[in-house]
């Protein structure tokens, strides 16, 4: 018997440590995954290049990314279910083979239709597919630490982004637009690949981690499953905020270049250094303000970037630009929109649990979807840039105020339960 209690002993231990050996895998496989994913954002550099070789209109071929933001948002939709029926492994590996496919086949795409097919639906569902199950597995592996670790994946997304900006346009003048589609395809498949399979897929609360530390870790005791978080009006609540952060920041991306051209005067080459800031903005946002949501109140800290970003966007509106003010509010913009889709799945899981985090975050994150497409429908709608921009900062005042008052449901039925009239200091304002 002694025996048999000392041998259980040393198994309990041997499955701590080799956990913790796990988390560290876990995190880097999903880096490397990550990074993979986030190459899908270089696609601009491919638009001129079509254009020269297939002769097509540079805003047919721009719709291509469009619709890879779209097919990637929607893909979230049903993402869980297929981790449910096949696991994560499965799945992302599954996903890194039909991106890079998706990419590789684009090399023969003679046609608009074959290239919105495998470079937009194809390689977007994929992408978003492997993006969200990854993303929202790492959370549960630290929910003492969701905001810096969420910054730390949707970081590596974003620096996927940067490093290949540079790769990708070295294969594109060395080798030409169509050989670059396939290089870039064999490395993403091979890079998604590889990170799945150093994953591993987390119960809600796995071995060896502490509970929930940030703000509202003391009130969350509920799991809501999909059905149950649409009956509640913060899932709606929620849904305008990150539509209203992504539009922002995703409009501005496609622009921008146009925006310090045309409203701020610069030349051609100085207004491309803007696409290279807003990468490394972007990035710094989604660490730096990722590890600060688990300090503070993550709806006080969206509040505070919807409104810099309000003041960055009616300044791109009112304001007579000049060099510095142009790229002090792109970079304000750039820097708020990481750090929100940095800290979204973080407020998802505080609103409605970890059990069903990437089922949930997936209804939320058809924000990024749409938001993708509004930003150019209501600039074509309104005429222009300055409009357009007005309309941005007004939704995002409305978002700031939302953000401000909002609060999560569990903490909601406490304070009906101790008091229907809810007087006094309630259950948020006293861990806020």
């Amino acid at each position: 018997m002694k025996a048999a209690i000392t041998e259980g002993k040393k198994e309990r231990t041997m499955s701590v440590g080799t956990k913790a050996n796990n988390r560290f895998l876990i995190v880097l496989g999903t880096i490397i995954m990550q990074m993979g994913l986030g190459t899908i954002y270089t696609w601009s550099l491919f638009n001129q290049p079509l254009v020269t070789k297939y002769g097509w209109e540079l805003g047919s071929v721009s719709t291509t990314f469009s619709i890879t933001s779209f097919a990637l948002a929607f893909a979230t939709l049903f993402a869980g279910k297929l981790q449910d029926k096949i696991g994560l492994r499965r799945l992302t590996a599954v996903a890194g083979v039909m991106l890079g496919l998706g990419l590789m086949y684009s090399s023969h795409a003679t046609t608009l239709p074959m290239l919105y097919l495998l470079a937009g639906v194809v390689a977007g569902y994929a992408d978003g597919t492997a993006y969200i199950t990854s993303l929202s597995n790492l959370i549960k592996w630290f929910p003492n630490r969701k905001g810096l670790i969420s910054g730390v994946s949707v970081g590596a997304y974003g620096t996927g982004s940067l490093i290949f900006k540079y790769v990708n346009a070295h294969l594109i003048g060395s080798v030409g637009v169509s050989r670059t589609f396939l290089y870039w395809g064999m490395i993403v498949m091979a890079m998604v690949i590889i990170g799945s399979l150093l994953v591993r897929e987390a119960s809600v609360a796995p071995a060896g981690t502490d509970k929930a530390s940030s703000p509202l870790a003391p009130l969350e005791k509920k799991d809501y499953t999909v059905g149950e978080m649409l009956r509640t009006k913060q899932a709606y609540l929620l849904f305008t905020i990150f539509f209203t952060a992504c539009m922002s920041g995703l409009y501005l991306i496609g622009i921008v270049k146009d925006i310090g051209v045309k409203l701020a005067g610069l030349d051609v080459q100085t207004a491309a250094n803007a696409v290279a800031m807003i990468a490394i903005f972007n990035t710094a946002g989604r660490l730096i303000l990722g590890a600060l949501s688990d300090k503070m109140s993550r709806l006080k800290l969206i509040g505070f970037t919807m409104a810099i970003t309000a003041v960055a966007a009616l300044t791109l509106s009112f304001a007579q630009l000049n060099f510095g003010l142009f790229f002090a509010s792109v970079a304000a913009i750039a820097f708020c929109f990481g750090g929100n889709i940095t800290v979204f799945p973080a407020i998802v899981s505080d609103f409605f649990g970890l059990k069903n985090h990437n089922k949930n975050y997936g209804i939320v994150y058809q924000g990024f979807g749409i938001g993708a497409l509004s930003g150019s429908i209501i600039a074509a709608f309104l005429g222009g840039f300055k409009p357009t921009f007005i309309t941005i900062g007004a939704l995002c005042l409305i978002s700031c105020l939302i953000a401000v008052m909002l609060k999560p449901p569990v903490q909601v039925r406490k304070e009906r339960k101790r008091n229907p009239e809810m007087p006094g200091r309630t259950a948020y304002e006293q861990i806020s």
